[in-house]
């Protein structure tokens, strides 16, 4: 009996030694992911507001506006438009046909946000084209069509709530002045 005791008090310490080791197990592993929770940063989300005005004698004749979220460290782009053909060059076989380049025409805004320290920086890519449909153009090119092109980019330290300009142009064939501004909200 008292062997039976012995060996039933073994058992039970060895037991007991087990559950507990892998109970402290389970405590350092709870301890090292908080840790490794505390050293990731969250997710900073952003919503991005673009708007492209066109400025003639100092009024707004024209805004075009443009939307996109985006995360610290993460790029994105917005891109409109249209594939235009251009003929290139026709061949002499016994059938002609004409071989066509195509040409994208529109607004593509592309928009990063990359950390520096404890802060981020805006960088911003933008070009906005378009056909110049003039018939004095068009006679120009020779039946080509002729493409007017506005490119704006820029970076800048973020800031939240108020309008940046990231860049402004004069256009060379107006008095027109064409601005690119974007506001930036942080999302919750």
């Amino acid at each position: 009996m008292r062997r039976t005791i012995v060996l039933f008090i073994a058992v039970i310490s060895i037991g007991l030694a087990c559950g507990l080791g892998s109970a402290w197990a389970q405590e350092e592993s709870k301890k090292d992911t908080s840790k490794q929770a505390a050293n990731v940063q969250p997710v900073a989300p952003y919503r991005l507001d673009f708007s492209f005005n066109e400025i003639a004698d100092g009024k707004n004749v024209n805004t075009r506006r443009y939307s996109m979220n985006l995360t610290a460290g993460e790029s994105d782009e917005i891109k409109i438009g249209t594939r235009v053909p251009v003929a290139t060059g026709a061949s002499l076989n016994q059938t002609p046909t004409t071989q066509f380049q195509y040409l994208d025409v529109g607004t593509s805004i592309w928009a990063q946000l990359r950390e520096r320290g404890d802060e981020l920086l805006l960088i911003v890519r933008s070009e906005v084209s378009n056909l110049d449909t003039s018939s004095d153009a068009a006679a120009r090119a020779g039946g080509n069509p002729v493409v007017r092109q506005i490119k704006i980019s820029g970076t800048t330290l973020l800031i939240t709530g108020k309008p940046i300009l990231i860049g402004s142009v004069d256009d060379p064939n107006s008095k027109r002045q064409f601005q690119l501004e974007v506001t930036v909200t942080k999302l919750k």
